[in-house]
């Protein structure tokens, strides 16, 4: 069982880490350059198309590894009732929020390109995406934590 646990928690980590960079990257790469005009929106639209993709089967898979840990390492009890099961609720309202963010941020920067406009979806988008990358970051500094 301590083979299972210890690849869950290597797929955990390893979805955790490429989701929480794409959204940076998104966030504070793709963004800005998409304000000041260097890309078109058939380019951008196949890019925010995969990473979208990207973005769901990451939380899905976060989902599903850490409810596999929580229920492995945890007790009702235990996680309501001392610190380290307080953080990983904490991690739980987090990923609630990253995956909304992005999901919202992706969807105003996708309904603005499908009109073909780059520019102002990319200035709506960019609020949702750097709230999600401070969620990110969050993520990732509780994780360590508890590791």
């Amino acid at each position: 069982m301590a083979t299972i646990d210890t690849a869950v928690n290597a797929i955990h980590l390893l979805f955790a880490g490429l989701w929480a960079g794409s959204v940076i990257f998104v966030a504070f790469g793709v963004l800005p350059t998409a304000r000041d005009g260097g890309f078109d929106a058939g380019p951008l639209t196949d890019l925010i198309g995969r990473f979208r993709l990207g973005s769901r089967i990451a939380s899905l898979v976060l989902f599903l590894t850490g409810g596999h840990l929580a229920a492995a390492r945890y007790t009702s009890e235990t996680l309501v009732g001392s610190s380290r099961g307080h953080l990983v609720i904490g991690m739980v309202l987090l990923w609630l929020a990253l995956t909304g963010l992005v999901e919202v941020g992706s969807g105003r920067l996708a309904d603005g390109l499908n009109n073909r406009q780059v520019r102002g979806p990319a200035r709506n988008a960019t609020p949702f995406f750097q709230a999600a990358s401070v969620a990110a970051i969050g993520l990732l500094v509780l994780g360590g934590i508890l590791l």
